[in-house]
């Protein structure tokens, strides 16, 4: 079952999310190898191979997605009652995310060089507007 055909709203929210970013990388010439790959201990949101200078490299992307009511919400400061998406990637997520990215690996038999990025999307769905961020090469703790 594809993400969007979930029922919740935040499961929808966060595959608009998805979308979005895969659009965005494909726009900067990514390529898109997988989306949602998933294992029981985690899960990737999209594993792109970036090329330049003729050198490949495969980056695993979490995606983080937050919603808006309106475009001037989105606009104010970030405050004790909203936050960034990007810092919604606490440590177990970390964890799982690691693991899938192992799995992944050694499954694909990988041996080259590799990055975890962030994608922070913020979605005004009713506005038809979002924003990306892309954090690159984020290094976790």
């Amino acid at each position: 079952m594809k993400q969007t055909e979930k029922k919740g709203k935040k499961n929808q929210m966060g595959a608009y999310g998805e979308e979005i970013a895969v659009k965005y990388l494909k726009r900067k010439g990514f390529a898109i190898l997988g989306v949602n790959y998933f294992k029981k201990w985690g899960e990737i949101d999209i594993v792109a191979r970036e090329t330049v200078k003729n050198k490949q490299k495969i980056r695993f992307v979490e995606v983080k997605t937050v919603s808006y009511e309106t475009k001037r919400h989105l606009e104010q400061p970030i405050s004790r009652g909203t936050w960034r998406p990007e810092e919604n990637v606490h440590y177990a997520k970390i964890q799982r995310l690691n693991r899938a990215i192992e799995s992944w690996i050694m499954e694909n038999n990988y041996d080259g060089e590799w990055e975890i990025d962030v994608i922070a999307v913020r979605i005004v769905p009713r506005e038809k507007y979002a924003t990306v961020k892309y954090l690159q090469n984020v290094i976790f703790d």
